[in-house]
């Protein structure tokens, strides 16, 4: 199902709340049938609903009658059992009827669970894949809690949203209309008249007043998914907070977040005050009215006691739920509120077009970048004009100071964004105009701040190819140097690393993820800063990895640390956002350029401090 088209901000808050609800539409029709048997058992429940109070009217009917000498002759002389049998009927049915109407309600319930049901199941992924494939930008715009918050709202707006609406807006409305011409039919027009004006008074109310309170409504989600957003953000960053002792400071943040939400909530509460103060005095009159001219027509013998036990049942019957259906409207268009959110995320378009495009074939993993232009803002460029080419199976290293540009050419090259101007092609295809999941496929990257699943060891490293064999895990472990790690786990690979993998060290984070990279064996391997956390020795040993599984492959290393990229083929070295020179480790030495420099300022550095592994497992 494609996603609904935008609306405009300045839309009307009614036409806003039914375009959601004609979106959730093909969701209903998905089982028909059990929607069809869900109404069906509706229309038997009404139509119980309303039999009851004309059995309670014969019964009190009967009860009420002045001939009484003629029960107790027919009972003392055991003839015409009819008077007897006749009330005990009258209850056999009632009670019939009622369980009628409660069993026809269970079923409803039951047939159409599974619709609403699946309708979450359908719409939470369909929101789920949609945010995976938007943009990198939008992510990096957005906090994570409140997205999760929106997604939860919507969720459940969606199932508040179709049950409620068919089987309580739509039933009241059929009851109501029986129940009025039950009543013009079979009694005085006044009683038929107190009805209609009634209703359409307590509805006018609960619309004006609902459209104006909603802005409430949508202020508090917005104050509630602020402040789940602030929370989890403090959670995440745990450490951070006890480095700087700021326990007291995100906790006044959060008690600030606390604070507008619970001003939006007093606000809610307020608006509706004033909705339910209406509605009661509306349904109070009207019952009032209804009672006082049924009297009046039971002293004037144009009305029985049964009569006026049937519009007194009548009433109860109508106004009772008319008064939930306040309600539940308000309910609906909360939830109204809450879907919006979420099918503006599904309105969301990703930055980078995917539609219609061909498979990428990979045949010898050549990879050429042409009068590379790119920027976030258009006054501070990130690349300009640069031009770099990866011949098959050789290592190409990009280096340069921090801000140069060189983790940013990741990101094009997985077409994370795309290029202001110029091109990466690879093979001669333009990234552009193939897939992104073919473009993805071909290419590996261990990245500088690996981020693991909160699963195991090995479901973590399975994550690039789930159909591995043990002997290939055993392989990758072996090459990145993992098994001291894992032998040092209670449980090996079945250990559970924790939450993004706070429970390993970051040396040990990024073997992980090298070991993940060389598993999924991709035909151009990127290492983006792979060994930035690693020790003298540890580094040594990656890299001799590196070099070997990069034998046969396209290869590009982003590095700060120049003693990584010796024996790379070609070095490129980037200075404000440009490639600066280009050569071997030796050549850029004897050219005595920017590269020199960097080499004999880190030379002359020569930090070997170790990194450290007190917070392995």
């Amino acid at each position: 199902m494609k996603s609904s088209l935008p609306l405009p901000d300045d839309m009307p808050t009614r036409y806003r709340s039914w375009h959601w609800v004609k979106t959730l539409w093909p969701y209903l029709m998905e089982y028909r049938g059990r929607v069809l048997l869900a109404l069906l058992c509706l229309v038997a429940a009404k139509v119980a609903s309303v039999s009851m109070p004309f059995l309670l009217k014969y019964q009190v009917d009967h009860l009420s009658m002045d001939d009484n000498s003629a029960i107790g002759s027919a009972t003392a002389g055991h003839a015409d059992d009819w008077w007897l049998w006749f009330p005990l009927g009258l209850l056999l049915a009632y009670g019939t009827v009622r369980f009628i109407n409660v069993l026809a309600g269970e079923l409803r319930d039951l047939f159409f669970g599974r619709v609403t049901e699946r309708a979450m199941r359908r719409m939470s992924l369909r929101v789920f894949e949609h945010l995976h494939a938007l943009s990198l930008a939008f992510h990096l715009d957005r906090q994570t809690g409140a997205l999760q918050r929106d997604i939860e709202r919507g969720t459940q707006g969606i199932s508040f949203l179709m049950r409620f609406l068919i089987f309580n807006i739509i039933p009241t409305f059929l009851e109501l209309f029986f129940v009025i011409g039950l009543l013009l039919v079979n009694y005085p027009p006044v009683f038929a008249i107190i009805t209609a004006v009634a209703v359409v008074a307590y509805v006018a109310w609960s619309v004006r007043l609902t459209e104006w309170r909603t802005q409430y409504v949508r202020q508090a989600n917005k104050m509630d998914s602020s402040t789940h957003a602030r929370a989890l953000d403090s959670l995440l960053n745990y450490e951070t907070v006890k480095y700087f002792n700021a326990e007291q400071r995100e906790a006044r943040a959060y008690d600030k977040s606390l604070a507008g939400w619970e001003q939006a909530r007093r606000q809610n509460r307020f608006s509706l005050f004033g909705l339910n103060s209406g509605q009661a005095f509306i349904i109070s009159l009207a019952m009032a009215l209804m009672l006082m001219f049924a009297a009046y027509y039971v002293i004037t013998g144009e009305m029985t006691i049964g009569d006026f036990t049937l519009v007194n049942a009548f009433m109860f019957q109508l106004f009772l739920p008319l008064n939930f259906l306040g309600f539940v409207y308000r309910e609906i268009k909360a939830s109204m509120a809450n879907i919006e959110r979420m099918f503006e995320l599904l309105d969301e378009k990703p930055g980078v077009d995917d539609s219609g495009k061909r498979e990428l074939t990979v045949t010898r993993g050549k990879v050429e970048i042409e009068q590379l232009e790119f920027f976030y803002q258009p006054e501070r460029p990130i690349i300009r004009g640069l031009n770099l080419q990866l011949e098959p199976g050789r290592t190409l290293a990009v280096v340069g100071a921090s801000g140069a540009g060189k983790s940013t050419l990741t990101k094009l090259l997985f077409r994370f964004y795309d290029p202001q101007s110029g091109a990466i092609r690879i093979d001669g295809q333009d990234i552009r105009d193939v897939s992104q999941a073919s473009l993805r496929s071909a290419l590996g990257i261990v990245p500088q701040d690996a981020v693991l699943f909160n699963d195991t060891l090995k479901n973590n490293l399975l994550y690039a190819r789930e159909d591995a064999s043990d002997e290939e895990v055993a392989e990758v472990v072996r090459m990145a140097h993992l098994q001291g790690l894992i032998d040092q786990c209670p449980d090996g690979l079945n250990t559970v690393v924790g939450e993004r993998g706070l429970k390993l060290s970051g040396g040990e984070k990024q073997r992980i993820a090298i070991a993940r990279m060389l598993l999924k064996r991709p035909a151009i391997m990127v290492f983006d800063e792979a060994t930035s956390s690693l020790d003298s020795r540890t580094e040594k040993g990656i890299m001799e990895a590196i070099h070997e599984v990069s034998a046969g492959h396209t290869t590009l290393i982003i590095a700060h640390r120049l003693s990584t990229v010796v024996n790379a083929d070609s070095i490129a070295v980037l200075e404000q956002r440009q490639l600066a020179e280009q050569g071997t480790h030796e050549e850029l030495l004897a050219k005595q350029g920017l590269y020199a420099q960097l080499w004999s300022a880190q030379q002359r550095a020569n930090v070997s401090t170790a990194d450290s592994e007190e917070d392995s497992i």
